[in-house]
């Protein structure tokens, strides 16, 4: 009898997982498409829950109006600046396509013009055999360059509306997240068959990576777009808007992704005759942009991560390739949670797991 109702126990037990198992894929499944806009709610309704917590002491523990006036404080103060810089960014890369493909073509059907051109840039002698190459591949460039930018504008325009209904999903699940997220998120530890040690180790490690990430991108990102960027607005170069916005994107690569942008530019100043302005563009980005990325980025990214800047850049790229923009976020944070969670496999199975070859030599 007892083996009887040992056996029925691990039947109903087994049945259970399954069904479990079978459940929430049909549920992940359907709510898959929402997945990345609720992990980038609970990311900024951490970020700003100081705020919702000083808010609900001010209005004497109205939770809900205190969520309420938190998640418009994030809609007026981040999502909105955000949208008017893309508009903004939208709007030049447009400008830039419309000038700059003419303006190759006209140079490629002048040839003295170009040749006049060419003959600015240095060490442009070594290169004279494949001037004809060059030429033509820069035609090839600058019209790829413009059907890319026209299909990817067409692109946009379609996704608009997706766009504006996952950003009311978000402030949605953000106001509800502000009232109950400590709730959810006990009751998602509950389940998980860890510590408390190791529960609250990789909490930790998913607020300070987030905390850390958001810091960093946005605020060096913000810092060298911006100082750049002017500098362009003050050497005349066209779009000088749009290309700090693509070196503040590009800053999320350490110490060289604003150079991606600023020593073609340098380079476009001196073949268009203006050395000075060249040699000035080069000291402000190398002298002073660069320096903004090596001061901050110790101080605001490396001590909350603790990561490695290696790491750092492989799963930023890594997450915007996967998650797209949102990756800038999501791929540092999952790559703090995968060195966690080696570290607490570590630390559970340290009495089976062998010594290392280098820990036999020390």
């Amino acid at each position: 009898m007892t083996q009887v109702l040992a056996d029925a126990d691990r039947f109903r037990k087994g049945f259970l997982i399954l069904l479990v198992i079978g459940i929430s894929l049909i549920f992940f499944a359907m709510v898959r498409s929402f997945l990345m806009t609720m992990l980038l709610a609970a990311i900024l309704s951490g970020m700003v829950h100081p705020l919702y917590r000083w808010l609900v002491k001010l209005l004497r523990g109205r939770k809900a109006l205190a969520s309420v006036v938190t998640t418009l404080t994030v809609f007026v103060v981040i999502i909105v600046p955000l949208l008017g810089i893309a508009g903004i960014v939208v709007a030049q890369a447009i400008d830039i396509s419309d000038s700059v493909t003419p303006w190759v073509q006209q140079q490629i059907g002048q040839p003295n013009e170009l040749d006049r051109l060419l003959d600015r840039i240095p060490f442009m002698d070594a290169l004279t055999p494949y001037r004809d190459q060059i030429v033509q591949k820069l035609g090839e460039f600058v019209a790829g360059v413009g059907s890319f930018l026209v299909s990817r504008l067409a692109a946009t325009t379609r996704g608009t509306a997706v766009f504006f209904f996952k950003l009311f999903i978000m402030l949605y699940a953000m106001y509800f997240f502000l009232i109950d997220g400590a709730k959810v998120l006990d009751k998602i530890l509950y389940y998980m068959p860890l510590t408390a040690e190791d529960e609250n180790r990789m909490v930790e490690k998913f607020v300070s990576v987030s905390r850390a990430t958001l810091k960093g991108t946005f605020v060096i990102g913000l810092l060298q777009g911006g100082l750049a960027g002017i500098a362009f607005a003050v050497f005349g170069i066209n779009g000088a808007f749009f290309w700090g916005t693509i070196m503040g994107v590009l800053s999320i690569i350490p110490g060289v992704g604003v150079a991606l942008v600023w020593i073609p530019a340098a380079g476009y100043l001196l073949a268009i005759g203006s050395p000075i302005l060249a040699l000035l563009l080069t000291l402000w980005c190398a002298g002073v942009v660069g320096t903004v990325d090596n001061v901050l980025r110790p101080r605001l990214v490396g001590k909350d991560t603790k990561m490695p800047d290696l790491l750092i850049l492989l799963s930023t790229l890594g997450g915007l390739v996967l998650f797209g923009a949102a990756g800038i976020i999501v791929g540092p944070v999952v790559a703090a949670l995968f060195v966690t969670v080696w570290e607490i496999y570590g630390t559970t199975f340290k009495d089976i797991l062998p010594p290392t070859a280098l820990a036999k030599k020390a």
